[in-house]
């Protein structure tokens, strides 16, 4: 695991400085940048959904949230504590291999209540219902959707509207309908499918590591 080398600010300037074509969603990723942290400040989570390759990239960000990602963070203090007080030297050694972990549930995985909704009820309202059942308000819902016409992820981005939530969309081309829902909406200046995904993997692997940074010490 490498140390820490670069704070939020060279993290995010980076970005623009190897991908210049984003300079349009430059206030867009730093908005979704500023919402994440007052989330995870007010003890919120981050819920993610996607289709197809964005299901993939889904899960891509939460396994940068759940886990150490650009340096090894030090885990709660108070856990680590708790662990000793309640379980010694085996406490210890747990505490030793735990990391600092941001809660984020990327709502593609969750196979069988998304089956038995769609068999039961309505296939397209499966991540909207979702975020109804695991939702709150300090809560963030990032939708990824490249054309930003995706039923699925607009009728998510609806739900998380009415339940108070903050929302994120992470698109391409002119945004689609879905544009017009979420908060704050990073539309990335490409038209065809691989090209938009393409730039929306740099994005937030700069947004994961910029909130690290800011939220996390190093271990």
């Amino acid at each position: 695991m490498k140390q820490r080398e670069k704070d939020s600010i060279q993290i995010f300037e980076e970005l623009f400085a190897r991908y210049p074509q984003l300079g349009p969603c430059r206030k867009e990723i730093d908005l979704s940048f500023q919402t994440l942290i007052e989330c995870y400040k007010a003890g919120g989570k981050l819920l993610i959904a996607g289709n197809g390759g964005s299901a993939a990239d889904s899960e891509h960000i939460v396994g940068e949230l759940l886990k150490s990602f650009m340096f090894l963070r030090k885990p709660d203090t108070e856990l680590s504590q708790r662990l000793q007080d309640l379980f010694g030297e085996d406490g210890v050694k747990l505490a030793g291999v735990l990391e600092g972990a941001f809660p984020a549930i990327p709502l593609t995985s969750l196979s069988a209540i998304s089956t038995a909704f769609s068999n039961d009820a309505e296939p397209t309202a499966v991540f909207a219902q979702l975020v109804n059942g695991l939702g709150r308000q300090e809560d963030v819902f990032l939708g990824i959707s490249t054309s930003g016409n995706s039923k699925n992820i607009l009728l998510a981005l609806m739900a998380a509207r009415a339940k108070g939530m903050k929302t994120i969309l992470l698109t391409g081309g002119n945004g689609g309908t879905c544009r017009n829902i979420a908060d704050i909406s990073i539309c990335v200046p490409e038209q065809e499918t691989f090209k938009i995904q393409e730039l929306h993997l740099p994005i937030y692997h700069a947004v994961c590591a910029m909130v690290e940074d800011e939220l996390f010490v190093e271990k």
